[in-house]
């Protein structure tokens, strides 16, 4: 089994389970993903392998983004995950084996078969970006009271140091600032289905980034 998965959020919907209880998941378009390079020990320092997710127009393609495919091209091309016209991916990432874990080879494609028999898993995204926001927001605080007196400072942060002693303001101290847009993981979510047919996992709970937004998917070590 591949160490993981890379794909789409395509957005939120409920399903329901064999007891009749309703569901919240998040359906992920996860594959087919081409296995681009594999690194090993002795070359890299390192085990891992490189996935090639959602095709790339050569247009659109560097020099770069062509070379890494190159050689597998015309098999990627006869395995439907890639077309004539495309010549890259849009989204390419690694991930680490493990010893014990198989090794495919540069051209296999993976698909979301792969999560068939796994339980939970975690899932990798950028979180969606909120722009600059104030403490009551970014930081859940409570605001200052509406009582009578209190004027226009419903939402600051109130206090951020002391006096003179220590005369600053401690680095960490929570305040305004820029939220979200930020690499996210969330852990052990339960995998709810996996269609093999049409490359969605239907994972429970949310995941993160905007309905899009590419994220990757591997079995959690988290128990």
């Amino acid at each position: 089994m591949v160490a993981g998965l890379l794909g789409s959020k395509v957005g939120m919907t409920q399903v329901y389970d064999a007891a009749g209880a309703e569901v919240p998941v998040t359906v992920v378009k996860a594959g087919p993903c081409a296995v681009l390079q594999v690194r090993s020990l002795d070359v890299d320092g390192y085990e891992a392998v490189q996935l090639g997710f959602g095709a790339k127009p050569r247009r659109l393609c560097s020099r770069s983004e062509s070379g890494r495919v190159a050689g597998v091209l015309s098999g990627l091309v006869e395995k439907s995950v890639l077309t004539g016209g495309d010549a890259g991916f849009r989204f390419v990432r690694e991930f680490r084996l493990e010893s014990e874990d198989a090794r495919p080879a540069v051209g296999d494609v993976v698909t979301v078969g792969v999560f068939s028999e796994v339980a939970h898993v975690d899932v990798t995204g950028v979180s969606k970006g909120r722009g600059f926001a104030g403490v009551m927001k970014r930081h859940n605080f409570g605001g200052v009271c509406a009582s009578h007196g209190v004027k226009k400072v419903h939402r600051s942060g109130g206090s951020t140091g002391q006096s003179t002693d220590p005369g600053k303001v401690f680095k960490g101290t929570k305040m305004p600032g820029r939220f979200g847009g930020k690499r996210a993981t969330v852990r052990r979510q339960k995998v709810v289905a996996a269609d093999v047919e049409r490359n969605l996992l239907l994972i429970r709970g949310a995941v993160p980034g905007f309905n899009g937004g590419y994220v990757m998917v591997r079995p959690t070590n988290c128990y």
